[in-house]
């Protein structure tokens, strides 16, 4: 596995391999051959695209769940983590420490329609005691790429 063909490609999932063979020293051939072994052991899961849902037509709002979770004997967070994932609304799941258990990242048209997944979903699955919401309000930087626009200031803040 080829860390550096792994990290080129996380900073642009649409590099060519003509181009991560000149930084990597490999021939074009064996870069190929490498990303290909990575996506079929799954060290490679997909290929991602940053937009700024801001600058387009189409409205969303995320936001960020907390969950509490009882877990179950045998199985600890890993069923409720399953179904949580396999809803449309939601982007991400992560099993975290400290205060709650999950954290849900949750996407849909409104906020009324976040709070309805909230509370007909995910509050009613038998294993959560409890969930928080956390609306996101603005994205500054998202998959390691910054969305700030705007006029740096001499200290180096974004007047936005």
């Amino acid at each position: 596995m080829n860390k550096k063909i792994l990290k080129l490609l996380n900073g642009n999932a649409r590099m060519k391999t003509a181009d991560i063979a000149t930084v990597t020293g490999l021939s074009q051939e064996q870069v190929i051959e490498e990303i290909k072994q990575m996506e079929q052991i799954g060290v490679i899961r997909g290929y991602k695209t940053v937009i700024d849902w801001e600058k387009t037509e189409a409205a969303y709002v995320s936001a960020i769940i907390e969950l509490k979770v009882t877990p179950k004997a045998g199985q600890g967070f890993e069923e409720v983590a399953k179904k949580v994932a396999h809803y449309p609304q939601v982007e991400s799941v992560y099993l975290m420490s400290g205060v709650y258990d999950l954290s849900v990242v949750v996407k849909d048209k409104t906020f009324r329609d976040v709070a309805r997944f909230v509370a007909t979903e995910l509050s009613t699955i038998e294993s959560v005691t409890s969930t928080a919401t956390h609306f996101v309000m603005r994205r500054y930087k998202e998959l390691d790429v910054e969305l700030l626009e705007g006029v740096e200031d001499e200290r180096g803040n974004y007047l936005l």
